[in-house]
This record gives C-alpha cells, structure tokens and sequence, in this order.
C-alpha cells in the first residue's frame, strides 16, 4: 500500500490510533499567556498539554508531528456564534428565558466544519436579539463528527441573551397604521422595563423558594412546594451569580441603562455583545466588572451603527475592559485571526494582546480560561498549526486540534474533495448511460403500475 494512502487512513481513522502522545516540535509557539517560543514543541498526552518549550523530547510511541517553519496557537474561542443552529429567535414573547440553544444545535450543519478548517475550537452559540431577555446560550467545542451532545462544552458555566436597543423593539411596531403593537416593548423605554419588572418577578419566585426551603430546614413541612416556573428560574440564577449574562447593544446610553439595572438588582453583565459605542463608557464598563466582545471594523450597516470605530477594541483594553473580537457570522468565524490582528493596525495592539482578542481572553469571558485561550501544561491540547505567522492574511491553518485529537487537516481535505470529485464523475457517467439506454415500452409501464396498485389495495407494504 502506497505511503500516502496509509497517511490518509491514519488521518481518517484519528490520532488516538497512534498512541496518545504526540509532539508538535520545531515550530513558533504563540502561547499567548507567555509570549513566543521559537523553535518550540508541545507535548499532547491524553487530550492534554503535558508540555511546552524548547528541547522536548518524544517518548518512543509518540506521533510526531514536524512543524518546523510553522506557527501553532490555542484554539481560536468565538463568544458570539450561532453556527449549527435550526433556529436562534424566539420572538412571540418579550421574554423568552425558557428556551435555549443546546435544544437545536444541527451537529451536520457545514458551517461548523468551515469555521474549524479557520481555526475555531471553541464557540459560544447564543439566542439572537429579538427579545430584551432572551434564550439560555449553550457553549461548544466543534467537533466535527460527533452528536449535539459530545459538541457541548462540559462545565462551562450557563449563560443567556438579552438585547437591547433595535432589534428587540422592533417587534413592537405596528402592523398597520392603526394597529396594535404585535408585542410590548416598542421604545428603548420598554425594554428596560422588561428587563427591571422581569427581576421584580424572579425576586419574588425567589422568595417563595427560599422560604418553602427555610421551613423544610426547620421541620416544618409546607403541603406543597411553589409552583416552578421555567421562564423566572434562569433570572433567579443571575441573580444569585450561576448564569452570565450576554447582553446585545450599540449605544452608550443602553449600556449605561443596562449597568445601573444589573447593579440596582445586586449582579453583573458579563460581556455586553457588538457594544460599538463601547470606547465612548470604557471606564463605565470598567468599573462594573463587565467584559465587551466587540467587531473589528464593522459599522454603518444600521442606524445604531453609525457610532463605531475600528479602534473601539483597543481603546476599550486600554482603559482596562476584557475585550474580545467575535464573529456573528458562520463566514467571519473562518478568519477571526485577521480580525484580532486589525487592532495592531487600529490603536497599535501588539501581538500577544491582539491574539488574546480571539484567544485568552473570550476564554475569560465565557469562564473557560482554566480550560482553554493559551497554550499551558494542564490546558485542553486545542490547537492550532499555521503554515504562516498568525496574524497575516497570508496565513492558513494546516492542522487544528481539540482535545488532542485531529478534527481538521488540510491534506485530509483535499484528499476527502478528490474522493467527492471522483464520486459526482462516476454517478454522472451513470446517469448518463442509464439515459441512452433503451426505454420500456408504455405497455409495460402500464402493467407494472397495476401491479404496484393491487399490491397496496391488499394491504402489502413491501
């Protein structure tokens, strides 16, 4: 069997065929947490990071992969995804906190596949923006082959989506003229006022919680508990700090709105999503404890947008925000690399801070940085092999790695197009030669059909 064959087989079949060590050696390791080691290597044991630096020597059953020239990075984490979902909004309702993504996740959708082959690991799929509070987020690790339910990110702490400004409003407008609002809010107004009488019910259904859990302490035995209601235990869970918040906004003035009603109701917004008027309330933000997980350079495309600038992520890290750079976006998502690296050109970043954008620090956001974001002993082994400096367009991701296991190869790629090629070409040939070949009389058609239809009038179901 020829050599390039047994390498597909072995890149089909998974590294774990191999033994479970393997060293990526030779290569620029941007660790991000610890600057640049040239000429580096990472040992992968178990799904783990056992090892990295210079002069590391593979055990004798190892998989070695030469990476020399090469740059290898974490795994890039997107903090606002929706790939692989059949469906982001719940809309008829103003607050929809009951739903949530883990319930849709498509695991064949082919954008998860297109956004690892960019080098994406590990992405936050939200609920979209149509509601002031919406539905429970679900994080994922993409792992392309496996169920909806191995694609989920164990342990990484709950969050939900809330929206403000256009989008969750906008479903108030009338239909008509003269009609009635298809649904409250239809003013920024509303929408706080969503969001302030939704906490007024969830401390109540708290209360009640509590109390009926205080008499069972004390041996007193309630007839019943409360009634449980789905839509106010995840805004209980906020509030007692078991649930992030990921919030939807533009303006300066909602994100001030939204600071003093998380910080009236004694919690705190975990990242405010796109926030292009972030650079205006960096210091606000700062203070609150919140983190902002912003575009690069996308503005203009709505009224709410005119606002933005490219410098806004950096300007938001020098007055002291954890910032990070996300996709929306299934396309986006492939180069988020490029993405972190605009703001070394707007505000003057350097490359550590500017990787951590796409890196580190959504790893930190989402609470996932004991996991993943850098390259450290100990760390999940989700990784990622450019052919060229990271942070260039001219760079691709040849090879990325979750958990220590192979889920992307480029030469597995174009081996796998090859295959696809030589399938269309065989099934058009056949095609071809079935319709030169001789047609059946219309007469034999006909009995055929009789038959077809006797058979179902019998009941037989064959």
């Amino acid at each position: 069997m020829k050599l390039k064959y047994v390498a597909a087989i072995l890149i089909l079949i998974g590294t774990s065929a191999l033994g479970s060590d393997i060293l990526i050696r030779d290569a620029n390791i941007m660790t991000v947490s610890q600057g640049t080691i040239r000429n580096g290597s990472v040992l992968i044991r178990d799904g783990k990071i056992a090892a990295v630096g210079s002069g590391i020597e593979a055990p004798a059953d190892a998989q070695v992969v030469d990476a020399s020239g090469k740059w290898v990075t974490p795994g890039i984490i997107d903090c606002h995804a929706h790939i692989g979902l059949d469906s982001i909004n719940e809309g008829g309702l103003a607050v929809s906190s009951m739903t949530g993504t883990e319930d849709v996740i498509n695991p064949t959708n082919f954008t998860i596949y297109r956004d690892l082959a960019g080098g994406v690991t590990t992405a936050n799929l939200l609920h979209g923006s149509a509601n002031p509070i919406g539905g429970k987020n679900q994080v994922v690790k993409l792992r392309w082959g496996k169920s909806a339910e191995e694609m989920k990110f164990k342990g990484a702490m709950p969050g939900i989506k809330f929206a403000l400004g256009e989008n969750p409003k906008r479903r108030g407008i009338p239909l008509f003229a003269r009609g009635n609002p298809r649904r409250y809010p239809s003013s920024r107004m509303g929408v706080e006022d969503v969001i302030r009488s939704s906490f007024n019910r969830a401390r109540a259904y708290q209360a009640e919680w509590k109390e009926y859990e205080r008499m069972k302490a004390d041996g007193v035995s309630p007839l019943i508990p409360p009634r449980r209601d789905l839509q106010l235990e995840p805004l209980v869970e906020i509030l007692e700090g078991k649930r992030l918040v990921h919030s939807h906004s533009y303006r300066a003035d909602e994100i001030l709105m939204l600071i003093r009603v998380a910080e009236d109701y004694g919690f705190k917004i975990a990242t405010f999503q796109h926030v292009l008027e972030g650079y205006k309330v960096a210091k606000e933000i700062a203070a609150h404890g919140a983190g902002a997980s912003t575009f690069s350079d996308w503005w203009a495309y709505k009224l709410e947008a005119y606002d933005a600038i490219p410098h806004n992520a950096a300007i938001m890290v020098r007055k002291g925000v954890l910032v990070s750079i996300n996709s929306d976006s299934g396309e986006e998502a492939r180069h988020l690399n490029q993405e972190a690296a605009k703001s070394m050109r707007y505000g003057g970043l350097d490359e550590n801070e500017a990787l951590a954008l796409v890196t580190l620090n959504p790893a930190k956001q989402l609470r996932i940085d004991d996991r993943v974001g850098s390259i450290e002993q100990g760390k999940d082994a989700d990784l990622v092999i450019y052919n060229n400096y990271p942070l260039s367009v001219y760079a691709i991701p040849e090879q990325v790695y979750i958990d220590g296991e192979l889920y992307f190869s480029r030469e597995m790629d174009r081996q796998r197009q090859a295959k696809l090629e030589e399938e269309k070409k065989r099934l058009m040939e056949l095609d071809k030669s079935k319709k030169g070949a001789k047609k059946p009389k219309a007469e034999d058609v006909d009995v055929k059909a009789s038959a077809v239809e006797t058979r179902i009038q019998e009941g037989s179901h064959e």
